[in-house]
């Protein structure tokens, strides 16, 4: 999973200059500076990252202690710096099974970008050596009302039911202000964040496991209290220490995402492998629906392309109302999947609290939920050379 923050991360620096990028781009890490000599001793278990500024040690020293790390077992990810870069010290550098070049001057978002791509990387070949990876998927309406909490709920909950395993799924809801999982569910809300905000390193998967409610067999709920302040209260590292830590725990976490752009909301994105939008059969939630599609995509440095989902679709369309080929016209894109009307599933599921799953189970909602789920999951564990899900 794409690392969200850099809080705690243990970064060692070689380079007289680099810790002030501590104040800057690398805020939040555990920098510590250190000399040529300390390469020869870094290791995976204890340094989350080696950043060296090649300009400001000696060639031949640099490439001997380079040589000195490769050869030692379980090196860290590591980034080199510098405006010369000999191709002999390159070479010794891609020796290391993850490592990368940055020329200098390199703006603070050509670091990060670099930084980021190195810890998946580590972070990708740790997870193949111990098993399967978390899947994390954030949903969230074109426009209010679109349905993006109900359909949140459902998917987290068909999640769970083709994993039929403790803990297997955790639903996140980040609209912090007014979220209305939980009383979707019927559940109380129990992430009483805003004390931790300022001290999100406080975290750990204790104190996030005392924040979850139990919704059913493998699937708990990580929600606020309504708290008009709440966006306001809890810090950006603490919402991203929330998901590291429920990606850690979970084989997946469905994020509730809120429409409007948080200083959060990017970096979240960034670390979905997938991301649905929302959106009704009307010209203006349709138009909504394509103008976050595409600010999506410019906006993230991968160009990962979002899912875009219609709800609420009728058998009959009757009136002004625009026809499935009228509003992918309207996308200028297919849709990636439908949701049937059902009102009267919806509203039951609403008033008694819980999944319309549970208490509407043959509701076309949670037909239509459950085909979009293993249509998405079942291409993941494809990819991932899964083996088939037990019957």
């Amino acid at each position: 999973m794409t690392h969200w923050s850099l809080l705690g991360r243990r970064v060692l620096a070689i380079g007289p200059d680099l810790p002030a990028l501590a104040r800057g781009p690398l805020f939040g890490a555990a920098l510590e500076l250190g000399r040529l000599e300390r390469l020869g001793e870094a290791r995976a278990e204890t340094t989350d990252l080696l950043l060296i500024d090649a300009d400001g040690a000696d060639e031949a020293a640099l490439a001997s202690a380079l040589a000195e790390l490769a050869s030692q077992g379980a090196p860290p990810p590591t980034l080199l710096l510098g405006s010369r870069l000999p191709a002999s010290l390159v070479r010794t550098l891609l020796r290391l099974p993850v490592s990368d070049v940055l020329e200098t001057p390199f703006s603070d978002e050509d670091l990060l970008n670099a930084v980021y791509a190195l810890l998946d990387a580590a972070g990708a070949q740790a997870s193949a050596a111990a098993g399967p990876r978390s899947r994390c998927w954030t949903i969230m309406g074109a426009v209010g009302g679109a349905g993006a909490t109900t359909i949140a709920i459902e998917a987290a909950c068909a999640l769970a039911r083709r994993s039929r395993k403790d803990r297997s799924v955790c639903l996140v809801d980040l609209n912090l202000a007014d979220g209305a999982t939980a009383a979707y569910l019927g559940a109380t809300p129990a992430m009483g964040l805003a004390s931790f905000g300022p001290a999100a390193e406080r975290m750990d998967a204790a104190l996030l496991a005392a924040f979850a409610t139990p919704i059913g067999k493998g699937l708990d709920l990580l929600a606020c209290p309504r708290d008009p302040q709440g966006f306001d209260e809890i810090s950006r590292e603490a919402v991203l220490r929330i998901l590291e830590i429920a990606c850690e725990a979970y084989d997946h976490v469905v994020v509730d995402m809120p429409r409007h752009r948080r200083g959060w909301t990017l970096e979240v994105l960034a670390g979905s492998d997938e991301v649905l939008i929302i959106s009704e059969l009307t010209v203006p939630a349709l138009l909504a629906a394509r103008a976050l599609s595409e600010e999506i995509e410019q906006a993230l440095p991968t160009g990962a392309r979002p899912r875009i989902v219609l709800n609420r679709l009728a058998s009959r369309m009757f009136g002004a109302a625009p026809s499935l080929a009228e509003a992918e016209r309207a996308l200028q894109r297919k849709a990636d999947g439908g949701v049937s009307s059902d009102w009267d599933a919806a509203a039951a599921s609403v008033n008694l609290g819980g999944p319309i799953s549970q208490h509407r189970p043959k509701s076309k909602i949670v037909r239509d939920v459950d085909a979009l789920v293993e249509r998405i999951a079942g291409r993941e564990e494809r990819r991932a050379g899964a083996a088939p899900r037990a019957a």
